[in-house]
Parts: structure tokens; C-alpha cells; sequence
């Protein structure tokens, strides 16, 4: 069973509604769904609660420490209630993927995300399971910095709140282990893509014609 939930983002009221705390958002809204109060906690480095679930506890953790120390937080939680790698669920913004969208998945590389390499390199594991939320790309490699530190669109952000609300459908299925039927849950199901209209009837020639092109002229022998 998943016994952590992290969200990463960056503390501070300029960086609140930006695209990088997609993470944040995401566990904000699973304390509230626990009914669980995030408060300052200096051991761990972050905002943290525990909350009581019909699967046993879970921990919920926020960490204080900017993006690029993540791990300095999740670490030090997860070694002192001996919680492995995978039993870690790590909500992130997803560059890849647009807003609306969201993937679950564990293991695998940080494509460049900050806050999955610093966890990566304090738990010395890559175990840890990863829920991706689509932020959308802005096309140039050179813009992601200020890109994902920036406030989203209006329509961007009812998408990605849209999202996170979807996707705490599977909080019960991630505390309860059963990871398949998370998956499920939260991979977004594309609509099937609209088959092309037929091409109109070709029209017929009017009678009396010669292959269509009319006229009084008399035929070629």
C-alpha cells in the first residue's frame, strides 16, 4: 500500500498558484479528502499529517525546502517510520503531458524534473511510485524555467484542478495497494477520434450531354 503521499512545489505565496505546485494542489486537496490538518513540522522539513484510513495510516508531506532539496524531506520521513521507496507516491507537474491529463507510474528516469532527481538521490532509490500531472510544454526548451514558474491560464488551471479532482477517485485504491486498479482510474481515457465525413456522390452528367461538358454540337464519329 502507498503509506507517504509527497507533493512537490515550492513554498511561499509568489510561487502558490503556479504550475510547478501542481503537486502541492494535489495533496492539499487528499488532506482535506482524510480530513487531515498539514502543519509545520520541522523534523521533516515541510508540512505534514498523518491521517487514519480504513488500510492503515498514511503520511501526507508538503516539503518546505524548495524544489531542488526535496528529497532532504522525503527521506528523512520516510526513514524514520521505516517507509519504503515503494510505498512512496510522488505527485509532480508533467511537462509531457497537457493540462487534463494525468499518468501513474513507478521507477523510471526524472526527465529533468529537480524535485524526482533530489528523492531519487536520498532514498538511493528510483522505486517510488510517480503521479504525473500535465502542465503542458510552452514549445522551447529555453522557456521551461520561467514557463513552470509562472501562474497558468485560466482554462489551464480549471483543467489541471479538474485533474486532481478525477484523479483523488483512486486515493483508495493507491492506500489500498491495488495499484492496477488506480492505474485505471487515473490514466485519462482519450475520447476515440472522429472518423473524416464521406466525400459527397460525384454529380451525374445531365442527359444528352457528351461526358458532361453539354452543349449542341455534334458528336465526333
Amino acid at each position: 500500500m502507498i503509506r507517504l503521499l509527497v507533493g512537490l512545489g515550492n513554498p511561499g505565496a509568489e510561487y502558490e498558484g503556479t504550475r510547478h505546485n501542481a503537486g502541492f494542489w494535489w495533496v492539499e486537496a487528499a488532506a482535506r479528502k482524510l480530513g487531515a490538518a498539514l502543519q509545520p513540522q520541522r523534523q521533516w522539513y515541510g508540512l505534514a499529517a498523518r491521517a487514519a484510513t480504513a488500510h492503515g495510516p498514511v503520511w501526507l508531506l508538503l516539503p518546505m525546502t524548495y524544489m531542488n532539496l526535496s528529497g532532504k524531506a522525503v527521506a528523512a520521513l520516510a526513514r524514520f517510520y521505516k517507509i519504503a521507496p515503494e510505498e512512496i507516491l510522488v505527485v509532480h507537474d508533467e511537462l509531457d503531458l497537457p493540462p487534463g491529463e494525468a499518468k501513474i507510474k513507478q521507477g523510471g528516469g526524472t526527465a529533468g524534473h529537480n524535485g524526482l532527481k533530489d528523492i531519487h538521490a536520498q532514498l538511493g532509490s528510483a522505486a517510488f511510485w510517480r503521479l504525473r500531472l500535465g502542465i503542458g510544454h510552452p514549445g522551447v526548451r529555453a522557456e521551461v524555467v520561467d514557463y513552470v514558474l509562472r501562474r497558468p491560464a485560466p482554462d489551464q488551471r480549471e483543467a489541471i484542478e479538474q485533474t486532481v479532482a478525477r484523479t483523488l477517485g483512486a486515493l483508495d485504491a493507491l492506500l489500498a495497494g491495488d495499484m492496477a486498479a488506480a492505474t485505471q482510474q487515473i490514466h485519462t481515457r482519450k475520447p476515440p477520434r472522429p472518423k473524416p465525413p464521406r466525400p459527397a456522390p460525384a454529380a451525374q452528367p445531365p442527359a444528352g450531354t457528351a461526358g458532361g461538358l453539354g452543349g449542341d454540337t455534334e458528336p465526333t464519329p
